[in-house]
């Protein structure tokens, strides 16, 4: 499951960063969007959602969302 097929509201685990782009990887890594952290989906949004990864609420476009692979925590 990605984050778009999540429920907003619910918290989940980060099971896997889907994608070959190395700059993507890297900047969600940078945001603390890795395997095994907690992220919680705040909102969808047309185009993306609002996540909150630690202590931080990011707006993510649904390409970014499609490669964040999740599961229940």
């Amino acid at each position: 499951m990605n984050i778009n097929d999540a429920t907003a509201g619910e918290t989940y685990i980060v099971e896997d960063i889907h994608t070959d782009d190395e700059d993507l990887r890297s900047f969600l890594f940078s945001l603390g969007c890795y395997s095994g952290e907690p992220i919680t989906v705040i909102a969808h949004r047309r185009g993306g959602c609002t996540v909150s990864i630690k202590d931080g609420r990011y707006n993510i476009d649904n390409m970014i969302a499609d490669a964040v692979l999740i599961k229940n925590s």
